[in-house]
């Protein structure tokens, strides 16, 4: 049985965020394609896992010690390039959503990149995905421009958001 069908809103009031490892793949990949993001794959996910300026997190029920038995409830992927983070794939469960879970493995990666010297953050969301922009925002990002028909399935154009976190030195 899928955990989406066993988790209750409630249940998971309270989570923790670690890094991702090779076990959480499949749950990481039935969360992508439950979510409608630009779908990875498996395969996608483990090459990147591997790459040093990947940051890959999950979210977790707090409750219990050790990953055996804790299900992933969301995740975020994202790299580091050119003192920028990436924000490729975020990620939660449905029936966790709008609990703020989404905000956190957003902010955690964002909080990873800073440490590491990243002075800004970029990511895609879909035109129509007001729910997501609502919580970009709320972050810090805004609209930088769009990209025509960037995601398929269906056809819809991508905004491309920006968070600003330190002023170049160049400037």
């Amino acid at each position: 049985m899928s955990c989406v069908q066993v988790v209750s809103e409630r249940a998971y009031s309270e989570f923790t965020i670690e890094m991702m490892t090779e076990h959480d793949l499949l749950e990481v990949v039935e969360i992508e394609e439950a979510s409608g993001l630009s779908l990875w794959g498996w395969e996608s996910y483990r090459a990147e896992l591997e790459r040093p300026e990947s940051i890959m997190l999950v979210a977790r029920h707090q409750s219990h010690s050790g990953t055996v038995g804790r299900p992933v409830l969301g995740f975020i992927a994202a790299r580091i390039g050119a003192g920028e983070l990436h924000v490729n794939n975020v990620g939660v469960r449905e029936a966790l959503r709008r609990q703020g879970m989404g905000g956190s493995l957003l902010g955690t990666a964002i909080e990873i990149g800073a440490r590491r010297g990243v002075h800004s953050a970029v990511l895609e969301v879909r035109a129509g995905n007001q729910a997501a922009q609502a919580l970009y925002r709320r972050i810090g990002f805004s609209i930088a421009g769009q990209r025509r028909n960037y995601y398929r399935n269906p056809t819809e154009d991508a905004l491309v958001m920006t968070l600003i976190l330190s002023e170049s030195d160049s400037a």
